[in-house]
């Protein structure tokens, strides 16, 4: 499990492409990675991997992610020298400043619309229109593996809204966005589950 706050950002050093799967090689100059272990869960733009090697000195860590992961996820239009925000996975008894996030995206929503006031972003996204459903005025969303608060809803259009501070901005590699980029996105697996709930009730009245 996640909280949705992300350390910071580290470089794609190297990508390895496989039968059924692609191997990634994330850099430590930050050092968020230094006491990881083969098995040891990571999210990388908010996707859940498993590390699965790294070098002696730690500067270097692998992942593997499978051809599904990779169509389902940003993760597929990775680079050589991409910026991936990074978090640790959540421990018992550290302070969860964000919201319960699980690592199991979604699949990706595309910026329609960035507004810069100051040193803020005001984004418009795009949802998907059978997901659309899910997200609720000041509910949240996770994003890139962000946790972030919904402050607007248009399901006419299946878009939302909302807003990154300058600390999130510094944080992360949403500095870069521009219109037409795709995030991946993670649901409230709360709401899921009553929107669902609510649903199934309705179909069987």
């Amino acid at each position: 499990m996640y909280t949705g706050i992300v350390l910071g950002t580290e470089k794609i050093h190297r990508i390895e492409k496989h039968q059924g799967y692609t191997t990634i090689f994330v850099e430590n100059h930050q050092k968020f990675l230094d006491d990881v272990f083969i098995g040891a869960s990571v999210a990388i733009d908010g996707t859940c991997l498993t590390v699965t090697g790294m070098n002696e000195e730690k500067t270097l860590v692998s992942f593997d992610i499978s051809d599904l992961t990779l169509s389902l996820t940003t993760l597929g239009h990775l680079k050589e020298n991409s910026l991936v925000n990074v978090e640790r996975s959540f421990k018992v008894g550290m302070e969860n400043g964000g919201h319960n996030i699980y690592g199991h995206i979604e699949g990706m929503a595309q910026i329609k619309n960035i507004v810069e006031n100051g040193k803020t972003l005001h984004l418009d996204i795009e949802i998907p229109n059978e997901k659309i459903k899910y997200f609720f005025l000041k509910g949240f969303i996770g994003l890139h593996g962000c946790s972030l608060t919904v402050n607007n809803v248009n399901k006419t259009q299946n878009q939302i809204s909302v807003d990154l501070i300058p600390e999130t901005i510094r944080l992360t590699n949403f500095s870069d966005l521009k219109v037409g980029d795709l995030l991946n996105f993670e649901i409230d697996q709360t709401t899921r589950t009553l929107v669902d709930t609510l649903e199934s009730i309705h179909a069987r009245n």
